[in-house]
């Protein structure tokens, strides 16, 4: 029987800890609850700056050093620790209750910078579609149909952008296509922030931890009976049992990784197999991934925008072959 006592005593303390830093945030509390809010980010010098979803960042007030440090140490001790000159970096997910939600949360205190700065990334509280994106003018029809089709067709995609540039949230409405497309697959995501939402009814989500790496995950997720394998973000040797598990039997995946272009993506995939393999993996880098989707930030509205689409085509005569779906189209 499930001791549903604890949980309970859980949601308390998390509700509790949410009053709390609610008070601390005061007047700028309201912004985590709107729609296209995607990140707040308090600098040094005290200026409180709001990033949504299609349009630049924006200042929206200040918040003095000593509130912003008790905000801080607030959030600390929500895991029995503080923030220190001998430690001051804090990271975390905030409590998973209104209007926090389990935002990731980043801070930092002097030495490191000259007074405290902090950063709340939302989880998205709502997914945007495909269609959103193409209204919003972020990507055009073609390219739309370029990504509709990868998906119908099980093909295997990589989204690729700076930071901040909105990779989880394109990768949010992708997923969404894949439950209207195949509303009876099974998707596996793994990740290590619980950034990605998904509405399958056939889904299992797992979260990497310290002692629990997203390699050791990606092993596990074989064995769990994926139509479709999700990586919330690469960022070292996990990308060579990815892309094997996407070769061998589990086609249709999406993955995230940092970098600027589509080309910038798979070199980045060979650096960090590398971390694990000295045997070339071009071949297979080519093979496992069929479609590229590359989005950057800019400087006027809607604040993002889709890049390039481009179709890998396999790997021979010593490179790789792309076809971007705009001049295919």
């Amino acid at each position: 029987m499930i001791d549903d006592g604890k949980s309970s005593t859980r949601e308390e303390q998390a509700r509790r800890l949410a009053e709390s830093l609610k008070r601390q945030l005061g007047a700028f509390c309201p912004l985590l609850m709107e729609r296209d809010v995607v990140e707040l980010m308090l600098n040094a010098d005290g200026r409180l700056w709001v990033d949504r979803l299609g349009q630049p960042m924006t200042p929206v007030g200040k918040i003095a050093a000593p509130a912003a440090e008790s905000f801080i140490a607030t959030v600390a001790s929500m895991l029995r620790g503080a923030v220190t000159r001998e430690n001051p970096i804090l990271e975390c997910e905030l409590p998973d209750a209104s209007p926090f939600d389990g935002s990731r949360f980043e801070a930092l205190i002097p030495p490191v910078v000259s007074g405290p700065v902090f950063t709340i990334r939302r989880k998205a509280s709502a997914v945007f579609t495909l269609e959103e994106y193409e209204r919003q003018g972020i990507m055009t029809g073609s390219q739309r149909v370029a990504i509709e089709s990868a998906v119908m067709q099980r093909q295997n995609i990589l989204v690729v952008g700076g930071t901040s540039t909105g990779k989880t949230t394109l990768t949010n409405a992708i997923i969404d296509q894949m439950v209207k497309a195949t509303p009876h697959h099974r998707l596996v995501i793994i990740e290590d922030t619980a950034e990605i939402q998904c509405a399958a009814p056939n889904a299992v989500i797992m979260r990497a931890t310290d002692t629990v790496d997203m390699q050791r995950l990606l092993r596990a997720t074989l064995r769990l009976r994926p139509d479709r394998i999700i990586v919330g973000e690469v960022r070292g040797g996990e990308a060579l049992a990815m892309l094997k598990a996407w070769n061998t039997g589990h086609p249709g995946g999406v993955c995230t990784v940092h970098a600027n272009h589509a080309r910038a993506g798979l070199t980045r995939i060979e650096q960090m197999i590398a971390e694990v393999s000295q045997t070339p993996m071009r071949p297979l880098i080519g093979e496992a991934v069929n479609l590229i989707v590359s989005i950057i930030r800019t400087d006027s509205a809607p604040g993002r925008r889709i890049h390039e689409v481009v179709a890998v085509e396999g790997f021979g005569d010593g490179d790789y072959r792309f076809v971007n779906v705009e001049e295919r189209a």
